[in-house]
């Protein structure tokens, strides 16, 4: 291991601001990000494979009245948006570094105002749609941590991947589609993100890739 990934993760270490194994807050934060975490009673909204964390920090910076979690397994990346957040005092926002399939260990159910999901990796294989972040696996997770009246929101610039979510949130009798586009920034919704971008949705869009996004809500 390198000496500068030594050194970030001894950082994430002694960062109040991410949530990993062998704190002992990692243990005890399900049902208590507010209480604990936040100190405040604002609502919460997590991102999905955050990466290095730019969009859940660009949403820190603007809804200081919200609280934000990027969740990714890779240390070295969260390290980046941690750092970011630390540097500028933006106390709403933490990390939580685990894997996705294990979110329900780590929030109770309804904890969650708002979901993310930004540009996941789309497992194009048939014998990977268990993998994705929209199969029916995911979902079923999700639905019970989201409050009632939730808003997911999914990114992509994966065509198929976008395809075949939208195919089965329309398919579902337990979700209410409620708009999409293939074309994000020729879109009625361009503005409500403020220009907030992650990493790979700067480079796609740079390159002239088309931003799919769709958002929704699961029925009662």
């Amino acid at each position: 291991m390198s000496r500068k990934k030594l050194v970030r993760f001894k950082e994430n270490e002694e960062n109040p601001n991410v949530i990993q194994d062998g704190k002992a807050i990692f243990e005890s934060i399900k049902g208590n990000w507010n209480e604990v975490q936040f100190k405040n009673t604002n609502p919460i909204v997590v991102e999905l494979a955050c990466g290095r964390g730019e969009f859940t920090v660009g949403l820190g910076r603007v809804f200081r009245d919200q609280n934000f979690i990027g969740v990714d397994i890779k240390g070295s990346r969260i390290w980046k948006g941690s750092s970011t957040a630390t540097a500028e005092g933006i106390h709403n926002v933490a990390f939580l570094r685990t894997q996705i399939e294990l979110l329900d260990r780590f929030f109770a159910e309804g904890e969650i105002s708002e979901l993310w999901i930004t540009f996941p990796d789309p497992f194009p294989r048939d014998g990977d749609e268990k993998r994705r972040l929209t199969s029916p696996r995911f979902l079923d997770m999700y639905k019970p941590l989201l409050k009632k009246g939730g808003t997911v929101h999914f990114k992509t610039d994966n065509t198929g991947l976008f395809d075949y979510s939208l195919a089965l949130f329309q398919e579902r009798e337990d979700i209410n589609l409620l708009g999409f586009t293939h074309d994000f920034y020729e879109s009625e919704w361009k503005d409500d993100h403020l220009g907030i971008q992650t990493r790979y949705e700067k480079m796609f869009s740079e390159k002239g890739e088309k931003i799919k996004y769709l958002k929704f809500q699961f029925k009662d």
